[in-house]
């Protein structure tokens, strides 16, 4: 654990309140779930929840299936990491951070095929996305899958099954 040298009062109706700093360096947004964690020392751990993270074995097999029928790399990321990576960068992308475009793509809650590709983390060049669906559960966004590879033109049969992948993700979320 990391000490911030901050110290915050609990109030009458046992509320804290996490500095700015804090929520914006961890990108922690306004009614974000948080999940509670305690420890055996008397510590209280507050982890963002993700429940695309949940998910994960079936975000695997999602991308697995994706790639297998697409012949492209696929990832499926929530709002701030990549959950499941199929493909040559499977490995790299795995836990990496989104990268700014390409959660300016999820914001936007449409399918999108833009002119040029998204990274989708700065953490590994060269991983782009050539199709974002966003994956919406419950009303909330929690993610997206995306289809990779500059390489080759989207097909529409590819986008088809890309925004299917997306909602049947959510719908595990959902269940």
């Amino acid at each position: 654990m990391k000490a911030t040298g901050i110290v915050r009062r609990i109030d009458d109706l046992g509320r804290v309140v996490i500095p700015k700093e804090i929520r914006r360096t961890l990108k922690i947004r306004e009614g974000e779930p948080m999940e509670i964690f305690t420890e055996l020392g008397g510590s209280v751990i507050f982890k963002k929840y993700s429940p695309a993270g949940e998910q994960s074995a079936t975000a695997t097999n999602l991308c697995e299936a994706l790639y297998r029928t697409c012949a492209r790399p696929v990832v499926i990321c929530d709002r701030d990491s990549v959950i499941a990576a199929s493909g040559a960068l499977k490995r790299e992308l795995d836990g990496k951070p989104v990268s700014a475009e390409l959660d300016a793509a999820m914001q936007s809650r449409q399918v999108q095929q833009p002119q040029r590709p998204i990274p989708v983390s700065l953490a590994v060049p060269g991983a782009e996305a050539v199709m974002v669906a966003p994956v919406i559960s419950g009303g909330d966004l929690c993610g997206c899958a995306a289809l990779l590879g500059a390489d080759s033109p989207v097909s529409d049969s590819d986008g088809k099954l890309l925004q299917a992948a997306a909602l049947f993700f959510a719908r595990q979320m959902e269940g």
